[in-house]
């Protein structure tokens, strides 16, 4: 029996708009916020853009893609281009290329290990430069760059509604999944991939209940999974990281689901710290792990997961008044190996992590 669900109480979380004077406007959901305040803030500084993902109020593998995008076509809408044409027309566009080169290149160091914030700003980069290529003016590249990044918002929601719909044939009816972070729709332009796998399937009345582990130190799966799987209507508890394994032996996980931030060529997955973990719970307890992401999120460059790059943040995550004495190791990032991984789940199907089509 189908479920209703209540996908319409989920927030579009980023999105590039333009006001009623014609300046560009980059809109995000500031996740620090939840699950207490539901909080849109509207920026037109490029760098605001940056320091919003550095603090993951925009945080989510396809969500910062969509957002280092956003910001590149925020500078060349709200004074790249306005500056650059001050100039003559040759070298206004010279101008306007080693500028938005430089801004790009700061936009893609914001986060290291999720490969889709290179993706998103090489993407609008090379929309860039085709126009240029062909004389286009600094003003109409930044015109193209708007469109680009309205495009890529569209096609992630298509995305990941097709991760759904691919993942949901897995799952038996009445499952019981079991998800690490949040791979939600507020990780994704709208919709999700984890998630959207459980969207997808609880819209076939297969999802009996969603277990969310909070996820330390950060607290995602907490604030973040819970808030919109209860929105949604899907049913969910949330646990302790470390009650998963006794959640398992009780054979009350049916499937693990999670997201990625970079899958390399062989099929080795870096998620959120403590990923690698919950596989080796399910791998333990014969619970299939599946990862969700778009073939975005997959990185050929890398031949195995030992090449990514694990992003270390602040301390005062983990400990918030430091002590005399002690040290504190906070990796964002664990890296899962293929061995662990049942299938990945893209918008092209679902694949065996050693034959990934991208």
């Amino acid at each position: 029996m189908d479920h209703v669900l209540h996908l319409e109480k989920l927030p579009r979380t980023v999105e590039l708009q333009r006001d009623g004077d014609g300046r560009t406007c980059f809109a995000y959901v500031d996740q620090r916020k939840l699950p207490t305040d539901l909080v849109f803030e509207r920026t037109d500084v490029w760098r605001a853009v940056v320091e919003a993902i550095k603090t993951l109020a925009v945080r989510g593998a396809p969500a910062i893609g969509v957002a280092g995008a956003a910001a590149v076509a925020l500078w060349a809408s709200n004074g790249g281009a306005s500056a650059a044409t001050a100039h003559g027309c040759a070298e206004a566009s010279g101008q306007f290329a080693g500028e938005l080169a430089a801004v790009a290149d700061e936009v893609a160091a914001a986060r290291p290990t999720a490969v889709n914030l290179a993706w998103g700003v090489r993407r609008v980069v090379d929309v860039a430069q085709a126009h240029l290529a062909e004389g286009a003016l600094p003003g109409e590249v930044a015109d193209a760059l708007f469109d680009e990044v309205k495009r890529m918002e569209a096609e992630d929601e298509a995305v990941n509604r097709a991760i759904g719909a691919h993942g949901a044939q897995l799952l038996r009816p009445s499952s019981r999944v079991l998800t690490h972070c949040n791979a939600g729709s507020l990780a994704t332009a709208f919709f999700g991939t984890a998630l959207g796998v459980v969207y997808a399937a609880a819209a076939k009345g297969k999802i009996a209940r969603v277990y969310a582990d909070e996820t330390r130190p950060v607290g995602q799966g907490a604030r973040l999974t819970v808030w919109e799987l209860a929105r949604a209507g899907v049913p969910c508890t949330l646990i302790c990281d470390n009650m998963a394994a006794s959640l398992m032996a009780k054979g009350e996980v049916d499937a693990v689901i999670v997201g990625a931030d970079r899958i390399a060529a062989n099929g080795d997955v870096a998620n959120k710290i403590g990923t690698y973990g919950v596989a080796v719970l399910a791998h333990h307890h014969g619970i299939p792990f599946y990862v969700a992401a778009p073939t975005s999120t997959i990185d050929a460059t890398l031949a195995d997961g030992s090449g990514i790059p694990i992003e270390e943040r602040s301390p005062a995550e983990v400990l918030p008044h430091p002590m005399p004495g002690v040290e504190v190791w906070n990796p964002a990032f664990d890296v899962t190996p293929a061995a662990l991984v049942t299938r990945v789940i893209t918008e092209k199907g679902v694949f065996e992590p050693s034959k990934l089509v991208y």
